[in-house]
């Protein structure tokens, strides 16, 4: 076997063993015992807590990883997953896993450790939120009417296990429910739902559950926020956001009355008319602005370990209305940027709060270093898409600040954590900007004091303002020479498109608006000539010359027209014939082009 086939069967073989691997199993050796699960329906959010009791029934081995995953119409809908062990909530580590055996399925591994040995007990808490899973239910309403949504999902937990017994709580935000499904033994209390217990599930089990019920709280999205981080050296950061605003709950059915609104106390449930949003606690120097400019319809809250903002929109917000506005403040930076000499790290907030139980569909985050800035190494504290770096120029930059981007989609305030951005910047660069004003005002005095001690001073010479009124004369009539000649070019395009399409009529037509075009020129270069006349005689004796070779070229281009129309088009002359009299026409025709090319030389 030739060594090149060797080598390439080794390499795949290598890569199937690799992602062998890397793969997940479900582990044979876990058996869960019970499954306690909390569905929180009261905002927006979908808010699972899962409660779950494994066993590890083998003799020899602790089990590392626990499986679980989502239901197919929740792939697209989780934000974020997290797993504690109890008791102590530990935080546990949680990671996409590929299940060879369940190909479309999605699965997360959840790293036990050293926790699970043989024969032992665990108990860990589950947390996924999922966003956009709360349906409006009609999708309009009118501004009397109150919000109703619907809520479709599993009553058992997604789990590649046999479950034993498990539980399912699903919590509202009101008593007021239309409809739920009910799946024996379920039992109402209050605003809460009870679902089991069941026991001695399959893996996978699935058993839809569908709940319709009202919910008046604030379906709001951040289509999009831009969050730019701006570093100084100099003791500030300043931080400004541009978010993106949509009303998601169910669409306003009809007029808008503001009237009935201030009136009625329950027209609007469902609308948004103010939120809150926390900034740092050393926040300083805060705007709130949109397109138009300044809102001034907010409110500002010291807080110990904070600073609350209430803002208020320049309207109420309904179904499917949207608005936009920008939120800036400074903050010290101290408190977040920390040096050892030339090194530095900067810790603050990916994200930070934008209103309660907020859902963001899609964030930019743009981190603005300091000109000179290198050896920039950001650390995120989940994934995230990163994007080349661009360069952002401002007051006195050279070469440009580097500015560190990153996106990500489906956030919610679990995800406001902090980052860490890690850069070498030269101290002594900090000097470059107090420097460069420092010359910058040295050169503006020396260029005062230069200017007043010298004289500047212009005496009126006739003999150069006449040089500089022929040559802005000599200027049009080159100008309007070069307008002519463009009318002997076309009038060749014409002449050569004669030549092929035999098409008279069309060729008299097309000449007509080229004799205006050279007429207007003509026109022009003589009233001209005769306003140098009175300035200088040269001049205009090179001017005539000029207008006689040109009549002369016109002359020339009349007989190529004449040989075309009277000869060559009827028939009535031979191609050898045709030929010599074009040759000879054209050896005159570039005699005088010769000579007008050299007066034109003589006129700039």
């Amino acid at each position: 076997m030739p060594r090149v086939h060797v080598a390439a069967l080794i390499c795949a073989l290598a890569l199937y063993l690799g992602s062998y691997v890397a793969a997940d199993v479900v582990d044979t050796d876990l058996v869960v015992r019970s499954v306690e699960r909390h569905i929180d329906l009261q905002s927006q959010l979908t808010k699972v807590t899962t409660r779950i009791v494994i066993d590890n029934s083998g003799k020899d081995r602790a089990v590392q990883n626990f499986l679980f995953c989502l239901d197919d119409a929740q792939t697209k809908s989780v934000s974020y997953v997290a797993a504690r062990v109890e008791p102590g909530k530990q935080e546990l580590k949680v990671r996409k896993a590929q299940v060879p055996k369940y190909p479309n399925r999605v699965f997360y591994s959840v790293d036990l450790g050293n926790h699970l040995p043989p024969r032992r007990t665990l108990t860990i808490e589950l947390e996924t939120i999922f966003t956009h899973e709360l349906i409006p239910h009609p999708k309009q309403i009118t501004q009397q009417e109150k919000q109703l949504v619907k809520y479709t999902g599993n009553v058992y937990a997604c789990l590649p296990y046999t479950v034993i017994k498990q539980t399912t709580y699903v919590a509202l935000p009101t008593r007021n429910l239309e409809s739920y499904t009910k799946i024996k033994p379920v039992s109402q209390t209050g605003s809460m739902l009870a679902y089991g217990p069941y026991e001695t599930q399959p893996p996978f089990a699935y058993e839809e559950m569908t709940v319709h019920f009202e919910n008046n709280n604030k379906f709001l999205t951040v289509t999009r926020v831009e969050r730019i981080i701006e570093i100084s050296h100099w003791g500030n950061i300043a931080v400004e956001e541009h978010i993106d605003l949509l009303h998601t709950g169910a669409l306003l059915k009809g007029p808008f009355s503001r009237y009935e609104y201030a009136r009625e106390s329950k027209s609007g449930q469902a609308s948004i008319q103010s939120f809150d949003t926390i900034l740092p606690a050393a926040a300083s120097d805060i705007y709130y602005r949109d397109e138009i400019g300044n809102i001034s319809t907010s409110h500002t809250r010291i807080k110990k370990d904070s600073v609350e903002l209430n803002l208020r929109p320049r309207f109420p917000l309904f179904g499917g209305w949207k608005t936009r506005y920008t939120i800036g403040y400074n903050v010290p930076s101290y408190e977040y940027l920390f040096h050892s000499s030339d090194e530095f790290a900067l810790e603050m907030r990916v994200l930070d709060h934008i209103f309660d139980d907020m859902v963001v569909d899609e964030m930019l985050l743009k981190i603005i270093l300091p000109e000179g800035s290198r050896n920039i190494n950001p650390e995120w504290p989940y994934p995230v898409t990163s994007l080349p770096v661009a360069w952002h120029y401002t007051y006195l930059d050279i070469t440009g600040r580097p500015v560190i981007s990153m996106t990500k989609n489906n956030l919610v305030e679990n995800h406001i954590q902090n980052f860490r951005l890690k850069y070498t910047f030269p101290r002594l660069l900090m000097l470059q900007e107090p420097l460069m004003i420092m010359v910058a005002l040295w050169l503006m005095f020396l260029a005062v004091i230069v200017y007043v001690r010298c004289d500047f001073s212009i005496d009126k010479d006739e003999a150069s303002e006449s040089k500089l009124r022929i040559a802005g004369q000599c200027e049009k009539i080159l100008a309007a020479q070069d307008r002519r000649i463009a009318t002997y070019y076309s009038l060749e395009e014409q002449l050569a498109h004669l030549k092929v399409s035999k098409d008279t009529n069309g060729f008299l037509s097309a000449i007509k608006g080229i004799n205006q075009d050279y007429k207007a020129a003509n026109n022009a270069l003589n009233e001209i000539a005769q306003k140098i006349k009175t300035e200088s005689s040269d001049v205009y004796d090179r001017i005539q010359e000029l207008q006689k070779c040109d009549r002369y070229l016109k002359e020339i281009y009349g007989q190529l027209q004449s040989l075309y129309l009277e000869k060559l088009i009827p028939g009535k002359i031979s191609r050898q014939q045709f030929i010599d009299m074009e040759t000879t026409i054209s050896r005159k025709k570039e005699d005088c082009i010769e000579k007008i090319n050299t007066i034109i030389k003589s006129l700039r």
